[in-house]
């Protein structure tokens, strides 16, 4: 029993640190003043609008996720699909998370932020891109390679920037 408590605290305050804590290099949440928090969510607090990260490796879909299947990350409430996804999210959050947290990777590429819609995606590379919508999705893809490159040069910097 001792033990069971010992590491359920060890877990618990892992936890804490890691929801708590920034990681080096990440931008402050918009609870520390920031407009913008790393990853894009709505007013609900949802990454990827309540999609399941993991699906989009898994199943090559979106997918809802839960809300008995949640977890706070870097800022944002992500929901999955299943406690499976759950735990494989928790592994190696980096591995499933969109890049550019989610926001439009066109807007990103472009210097500027607008809202990632999960229905609009693609994995380059093992790595999950969302689009604000059809369009941006169609110029992006224009030129993936150079857009992840111009989108990176402007990332997290495109986060500040233009705030007043």
């Amino acid at each position: 029993m001792t033990r069971y408590l010992t590491a359920a605290f060890a877990t618990a305050l892992a936890l804490f640190l890691i929801v708590v804590l920034p990681a080096p290099g990440h931008s402050r949440s918009a609870q520390d003043g920031m407009a913008h928090p790393p990853v894009s969510v709505a007013a609900d607090g949802l990454a990827l609008s309540g999609h399941d990260a993991v699906a989009y490796f898994t199943e090559g879909a979106p997918r809802p996720g839960l809300a008995e299947h949640s977890i706070q990350w870097n800022g944002a409430t992500w929901r999955f699909a299943s406690a499976e996804h759950m735990a494989m999210f928790q592994a190696n959050p980096q591995a499933y998370a969109p890049q550019f947290g989610g926001y439009c990777a066109w807007a990103t590429s472009q210097g500027y932020i607008a809202p990632g819609n999960p229905e609009h995606w693609r994995i380059v590379e093992g790595q999950l891109f969302l689009n604000f919508n059809g369009r941006a999705q169609m110029l992006w893809e224009q030129d993936v390679a150079g857009n992840i490159a111009k989108g990176r040069s402007h990332w997290p910097r495109v986060l500040t920037q233009n705030q007043g």
